[in-house]
């Protein structure tokens, strides 16, 4: 089995930076202050048309904690179905109890709602109040893998989690790291957790194009995107471990 590097994209630049620099699939998000959010259909669809490797958009209708509504939830579906008639190859998905457990009965019918795309639990999953029981209800509900941090701000700092969560995995889910990957880590992560899939943003602040600034306005026009170099460092970092 080959390593897989998935690369967060804000834009659509980003998309094409990921492919041409050797990343293996993209998770689509807005909102890049809020920790991601989902995009609009137009941007699924021209992502679809930049890119060639498979494409996830993350579905969360806003940021902040993942316990939804009945309307949020319902802008969820909305968004799945969409995801699937803009060609997208899976969905990232997260939904809590107010008690911080899985939202099962919903979990699974977004799962059911999505196929045959595949889906992947974000990192909701490092929220959770028990996360051998919940790891056991994200496989239930029949997701693909769980991307986490082993419960900590980095993965960095969840390695002793997370290998327990992967022991406890068996091979029956895919457990994706991601949070503070970058070239300079991802080789010894690789060797601390024998995982094969890799979450990174790889980002870096653009400047703004605009040649006119209102000296008035504080708020900044900088926007996050892809360093391809260092995608590409991460790929060596992992490939020359095969």
């Amino acid at each position: 089995m080959d390593y897989i590097l998935e690369v967060i994209a804000f834009n659509i630049e980003s998309c094409k930076i990921i492919e041409e620099a050797g990343g293996g699939r993209i998770e689509l998000c807005a909102n890049p202050l809020e920790g991601g959010t989902t995009v609009s259909y137009g941007m699924m669809k021209a992502a679809r048309e930049a890119a060639t490797i498979p494409i996830f958009p993350i579905i969360r209708p806003r940021g902040g904690d993942f316990h939804y509504n009945d309307e949020e939830y319902s802008i969820m579906l909305s968004d799945i179905r969409l995801a699937k008639d803009s060609g997208m190859d899976g969905v990232v998905i997260g939904m809590l109890t107010r008690e911080g457990s899985i939202d099962f009965p919903k979990i699974a019918a977004m799962v059911e709602l999505a196929y045959p795309m595949e889906v992947t639990f974000h990192r909701a999953f490092d929220r959770v109040k028990d996360p051998l029981e919940s790891l056991e209800k994200v496989i239930e509900a029949g997701c693909n893998r769980i991307l986490t941090s082993g419960g900590r701000d980095t993965v960095e700092q969840g390695i002793s989690p997370l290998q327990e969560w992967i022991k406890a995995a068996d091979d029956r889910i895919i457990i994706l790291p991601g949070s503070g990957i970058r070239s300079t880590n991802i080789g010894a992560i690789a060797a601390a957790t024998g995982l094969r899939e890799f979450h990174s943003s790889a980002r870096t602040l653009k400047q703004t194009t605009m040649l006119w600034h209102n000296e008035n306005m504080n708020e900044g026009m900088d926007q996050w995107t892809v360093d391809g170099e260092e995608v590409r460092k991460m790929w060596e970092a992992i490939g020359n471990r095969q």
